[in-house]
C-alpha cells in the first residue's frame, strides 16, 4: 500500500502536512501547534503533562481540534518507550512528515559547581532525549523516503562564555554537531534537517529552572552572584518575539512567506543578538587563524 493511499484512508491528503511536535505546553512548541494548525496542517503534540496536553486542546477553537492528536511524551524516558509512542503518533494519519525536536532544558551552574553530573542531568534531556526521538521517528521518515526534522538549539552554541551556561551551551553545541551530521547522513533518503538556532525570546517559563547552589565555592562566589542576578532578571526582558520566530520556521518548512523561493537553509538562525554572536564568533576565529596561521599552517611532515 502506498503511502499516499494509506493517508487518504487515514482521512487525510499528502497536501497536508502531519507535525510531530516535543515539548508544546508551551513557549515555541505551543507557538509551533497554533501556527501549523492555522496554515491547515495536522499536528501530534506532546507533553511530560497530560493536564497541559488537555487544556492546550481546550484552548483551540473546536473546528480544529480534528487536526490535533495529542502524547503524554517525557523525552527522557527511554528509546524503548518513546519508539512504541512513535509507531502510535504514526498510525494517527498514517505518516509524519515534520519531526520537531523543542523540547530542552536549561540547568544553569558555576561548571565546577555543577561538574560532571549537572552535565549529565543536562545532556539527559537536551541531546539524549532528542537523539531518542528522532531515532524513533526516523524510521518512518526513511520507510516514505520523504520528509523534515526541526532541531532547535541555540545561540548559546556560539556564544559559550556566558558565566553558568557551561552545561547548557555544552548541550546545544553537541546537538547542534548531531543535527549537522545527521543531515549529511539522512540526505540521500530526501529527507531534510533544519537546525534552528535561537538568541533570546520571550516565552514563558524559559528562566524557570533553579540556579545550582548546592556546592558552593567561596572563589567563585562574585561571579555566581553576578550570574544568578542577570539569570533571574531576564525574564519579560527578551526583545524576540516567539510568534514571529515560529512563524519563520513553519514559513521555511513549508517553503510559503518569508521563505517563499529561497532555497533549503539547513541553518536558521533567529533574532538579532544571535546573528550577532555568530558573527562575532565566526569573526573572531577567522582573526585567530590569520594571527596564529604561521604555527597553524607549519605542523605537517615536511616534504
Amino acid at each position: 500500500m502506498t503511502e499516499q493511499v494509506h493517508a487518504q484512508m487515514n482521512g487525510t491528503s499528502t497536501d497536508k502536512k502531519v507535525w510531530f511536535i516535543t515539548g508544546t505546553s508551551s513557549g515555541f512548541g505551543h507557538r509551533l501547534v497554533t501556527i501549523a494548525l492555522g496554515r491547515g496542517d495536522l499536528v501530534i503534540a506532546t507533553a511530560r503533562s497530560e493536564e497541559k496536553l488537555e487544556a492546550l486542546v481546550n484552548s483551540y477553537d473546536p473546528r480544529l481540534r480534528d487536526s490535533l492528536r495529542t502524547m503524554q511524551l517525557d523525552v527522557t524516558e527511554g528509546i524503548e518507550s518513546i519508539t512504541k509512542k512513535a509507531e502510535i503518533a504514526n498510525g494517527f494519519w498514517g505518516r509524519i512528515d515534520v519531526l520537531v525536536n523543542n523540547a530542552g532544558v536549561g540547568y544553569p551552574s558555576i561548571a565546577e559547581e555543577g561538574g560532571s553530573s549537572w552535565l549529565r542531568k543536562q545532556f539527559e534531556t537536551n541531546v539524549f532525549g532528542v537523539m531518542d526521538v528522532t531515532t524513533a521517528v526516523l524510521p518512518h521518515l526513511r520507510r516514505k523516503r520523504s520528509g523534515t526534522i526541526v532541531t532547535i538549539g541555540s545561540r548559546c552554541a556560539w556564544k559559550t562564555d556566558i558565566p553558568g551556561l557551561a552545561a547548557y551551551s555544552a548541550s546545544k553545541a553537541a546537538i547542534h554537531a548531531i543535527t549537522e551530521n545527521l543531515a549529511a547522513e539522512v540526505a540521500s533518503f530526501n529527507i531534510r534537517v533544519l537546525l534552528v538556532a535561537p538568541g533570546s525570546f520571550r516565552t514563558e517559563g524559559i528562566y524557570g529552572q533553579s540556579y545550582h547552589l548546592s556546592n558552593q565555592i567561596a572563589d567563585y562566589d562574585t561571579l555566581r552572584h553576578a550570574g544568578h542576578t542577570r539569570f533571574k532578571s531576564i525574564s519579560g526582558t527578551e526583545k524576540g518575539d516567539p510568534d514571529k520566530a515560529m512563524e519563520a520556521v513553519v514559513d521555511v518548512v513549508r517553503g510559503e512567506g518569508l521563505a517563499a523561493g529561497k532555497p533549503w537553509p539547513g541553518v536558521l538562525i533567529l533574532g538579532n543578538d544571535a546573528a550577532a554572536d555568530v558573527r562575532a564568533k565566526s569573526q573572531g576565529t577567522l582573526d585567530l587563524l590569520d594571527s596564529w596561521q604561521d604555527i597553524t599552517c607549519k605542523v605537517n611532515f615536511d616534504t
